[in-house]
């Protein structure tokens, strides 16, 4: 009975160590994310909000641009799964006591 959670413990541990094998070295200069353009040829996104989130939001701080200008309807999305995954804890943990 107590082999169970070990062996599915040991599962986990070997999918992720495999998984994470094929990630590029940190700090790669020749990895895919490093890039300006993509294969097809189009500007990589990553370098559009470096290159541009001062001028496009008028803010010296680039992470804020790209939460609050560049990926807003994103964000909201997230703000309101994490929200309602709150208040339906709140509530079952209330019907309980």
């Amino acid at each position: 009975m107590k082999k169970t959670p070990l062996i599915i413990l040991t599962f986990f541990a070997v999918a992720l160590i495999y998984s994470t094998s094929w990630l590029p070295n940190l700090g790669d200069p020749q990895s895919l994310h490093h890039r300006e353009h993509s294969p097809i040829g189009s500007q990589v996104a990553a370098d559009y909000y470096i290159k541009f989130a001062g001028q496009d939001a008028a803010s010296p701080n680039i992470v804020t641009v790209i939460l609050a200008d560049y990926r807003a309807f994103d964000t909201l999305g997230e703000i309101i799964v994490i929200l309602t995954a709150g208040i339906v804890c709140f509530v079952i943990l209330r019907k309980n006591l």
